[in-house]
């Protein structure tokens, strides 16, 4: 297996940058200076848009508000502390038992890539992936919970078998497997499946009216993000929600979609300039826009739409602002974070909105042109919008510790 060495921005964003004739470090700042030139929204469009926000919020479910709760634990360190840290976090919510207990449970991990090289001075578990200690301590409370399987999955950029590419990284695996009926999967495309699931957006999509993906996704009772607390230079932050964007198998929805062997990233989906020969399953009618903050943002919405998360968990023991992952910048612009708190909640939604505001950014649903969605539509306030949940800190149960307590500011 060849590791990504840290190129995966270039994949993302090679139809942009060769449209602009840039490389990949002046595409960021090609960015970054477009969003600092915006124009500010007139003032008619933000009281349109003050009306849309009151309009959505009034459309939440009941069920949905029922489950705008989210927890908010100290933890200042991994190893021993994330267990009690992360069973805390589920006694607050009421406990797991009556969501898992006999259920198969997948948990969706953020790997972001293969490249498992120390970055900031400290392990990647540390700054931008999944950490191994979170996945451990989660499997052990999912099955303490009564759970019957628990499936790791995620879409690499390697052929490799996703228990293979985690060894890669150190992780125990054969740990998680004494645990109980553990299985990974490698969700890049069919995988062990015989045909993808092909699951509808109930919404009607922004995007998408429709997502193929790997069986994994559709063969489960529970569907569990296990994300960490970190900026994005796409869609601003990249928490739970964000996280499923990697659900898309890069077999239909990458850079070489019709190859079962395909490893590259998701350009299409970002842009579909360079790709035009390129049909994603599912795209709606009519979608003209080539622009990855809007693409990115509704694709997030409808993923999440397709394939709802159940359980949304956030590590913000450790992390990095600034951007997702290396390719975003080096040092000057990427920096280590140590909040020290893990969160979990019920729906996505409401728990992304406390994760951003643990981030030091006062209103989750801010529009564009306010950070961190200075440079991107907010995808938290679409999927509001579209009746996934609610995004006003106003609206959720926040348990255990306050926002206020939690805050630490990624700028």
């Amino acid at each position: 297996m060849k590791p990504d060495d840290g190129k995966r921005g270039s994949i993302i964003y090679i139809p942009l940058m060769k449209a602009l004739h840039c490389t990949r470090r002046q595409f960021l700042n090609h960015s970054l200076k477009a969003a600092a030139g915006a124009p500010l929204l007139g003032l008619a469009a933000r009281s349109a848009i003050g009306a849309t926000q009151a309009s959505s919020a009034s459309s939440i479910s009941r069920e949905l508000l029922a489950n705008a709760k989210v927890a908010i634990v100290p933890c200042k360190t991994y190893g021993a502390a994330v267990g009690p840290a992360l069973d805390k976090c589920f006694d607050l919510l009421g406990g797991i038992g009556s969501l898992v207990k006999n259920k198969t449970v997948t948990v969706k991990l953020n790997l972001t890539g293969t490249n498992f090289q120390r970055f900031l001075e400290r392990p990647v578990g540390e700054t931008y992936m999944t950490h191994y200690d979170t996945a451990l301590a989660l499997a052990k409370s999912l099955f303490a919970a009564g759970a019957k399987r628990v499936r790791f999955v995620e879409s690499t950029q390697s052929s490799s078998q996703l228990a293979s590419t985690l060894a890669l990284a150190d992780w125990d695996v054969k740990a998680l497997e004494a645990l109980g009926t553990v299985e990974f999967e490698n969700t890049r495309n069919l995988g062990n499946g015989k045909s993808y699931a092909h699951l509808r957006v109930p919404t009607g999509g922004y995007m998408f009216s429709t997502l193929d993906l790997n069986h994994s996704y559709d063969d489960t009772d529970v569907m569990v993000s296990l994300a960490k607390l970190k900026n994005h230079i796409t869609a601003g932050v990249t928490i739970s929600m964000k996280n499923l964007f990697g659900l898309t198998p890069t077999s239909l929805y990458g850079d070489e979609a019709g190859d079962e062997n395909a490893t590259a990233g998701r350009g299409p989906i970002h842009n579909p300039k360079g790709f035009e020969k390129i049909q994603l399953p599912g795209l709606k009618n009519g979608i003209s826009s080539t622009d990855p903050t809007w693409r990115v943002p509704r694709t997030i919405v409808d993923i999440c739409a397709a394939r709802p998360i159940h359980l949304a968990i956030i590590d913000g023991i450790t992390s990095m602002k600034g951007g997702e992952g290396p390719w975003c910048g080096g040092e000057e612009k990427l920096k280590f974070t140590s909040p020290g708190i893990i969160m979990a909640g019920l729906n996505p939604v409401s728990t992304d909105a406390v994760g951003t505001a643990a981030m030091g950014y006062p209103d989750p649903r801010a529009v564009r042109g306010a950070k961190p969605f200075d440079f991107c539509d907010n995808h938290l306030l679409l999927a509001e919008q579209g009746g996934l949940g609610t995004a006003d800190l106003a609206r959720i149960d926040v348990r255990g510790m306050k926002i206020e307590q939690a805050r630490y500011p990624y700028g």
